[in-house]
């Protein structure tokens, strides 16, 4: 995030590179960047001539020189922007040559989503060298939670603990995705408000009580009550709770519980950054481990294990949910 505010304020002030090459597997950023300088380096009248917008499936490499190569017309300067542009992975070595020698009148901006350039090769150390390559890393989602905080305080607006778990929880590390409902909430709430797990379940859809963030809580607190009642939820509404996603959750924690037991340094810091998870779960491992031996963590992921192969219906067609869900319970609390 720090290297997107850096290009982000290069821009603003001045310094703009002839090339920017935006290429990773979290496509967020690439986005941002891409939208940033469409809107900002030429004014509503200069666009009509001077911007061109290119998709990768749609163009090829010599196209795309060829509208590099043009003169602005009565702007300071042109911006052609190739979106999608890792469909054009095949023939990329073939823009080395324009790379060596931008249009400086030009700003050419690739948007090349979920693939990377080879570092060793020529073209990549061409285009470091002339322009600007940056590449969007995906995040651990134990570090999405801070990234929530950090986007929503700078938008004038807070979360509570939950709230923000709730959504690394169900979205994960899409970035896209959780701004997407960020924003939807942005425009519900008045700026200054702080974002509560019942924002959540009213306006994302998702319950604050049955959900997978509870289910697993229940589990690790040997609530078996309320572990039996989401689970019975989870059975009556299997579509929006897929068997095969909540065992692969639940089989995630006690992964990462068996990792906790083999720690050394169990201070919160630290399980939050070995384990990868969100720093607001690290109370829920240490209250689990109490209840839940090594021992008897590694008898409960094999048989998580077996219930994934069942959930597939592999050995197991006659097994409904519910049947399977009594089984996970039983192999977890006996």
């Amino acid at each position: 995030m720090d290297e997107v505010v850096k290009i982000i304020n290069d821009i603003k002030a001045g310094k703009i590179k002839p090339i920017y090459f935006l290429m990773g597997e979290e496509p967020y950023y690439i986005d941002r960047i891409t939208e940033y300088l469409e809107n900002s380096l030429l004014s509503e009248d200069e666009k009509g001539f001077n911007q061109i917008v290119l998709y990768g499936r749609d163009t090829s490499i010599d196209e795309i020189v060829s509208n590099a190569k043009r003169f602005p017309m009565m702007a300071e300067r042109q911006v052609v922007i190739v979106k999608e542009a890792q469909d054009l992975a095949k023939t990329i070595d073939k823009f080395e040559a324009y790379a060596q020698n931008p249009q400086p009148t030009t700003v050419l901006v690739f948007a090349y989503k979920y693939k990377t350039l080879d570092k060793r090769k020529k073209v990549t150390k061409t285009l470091e060298k002339h322009g600007l390559v940056y590449e969007s890393k995906k995040m651990y989602e134990n570090q999405v939670g801070q990234w929530i905080n950090r986007v929503l305080q700078g938008r004038g607006y807070n979360i509570e603990p939950k709230a923000n778990a709730m959504l690394v929880t169900f979205l994960g590390n899409d970035l896209s995705r959780i701004a997407n409902e960020l924003n939807k909430l942005e425009i519900i709430l008045p700026k200054g408000s702080t974002i509560t797990p019942n924002h959540i379940e009213e306006n994302i859809g998702f319950s604050k009580d049955f959900n997978v963030f509870e289910f697993r809580k229940a589990i690790g607190e040997g609530n078996k009550a309320k572990a039996h009642q989401i689970a019975t939820y989870f059975a009556q509404n299997a579509k929006e709770n897929p068997m095969v996603l909540v065992n692969g959750q639940v089989f995630s924690f006690f992964s990462a519980l068996l990792q906790y037991h083999g720690l050394k340094d169990k201070s919160p810091g630290n399980v939050a950054k070995v384990l990868k998870v969100n720093p607001y779960f690290v109370n829920d491992y240490i209250e689990a481990s109490k209840r839940f031996p090594m021992r008897k963590v590694s008898s409960i992921v094999a048989a998580l294990r077996g219930i994934d192969v069942k959930s597939k219906g592999v050995g197991a067609a006659n097994l409904n949910d519910a049947e399977l869900y009594k089984e996970m319970l039983l192999s977890i609390f006996t």
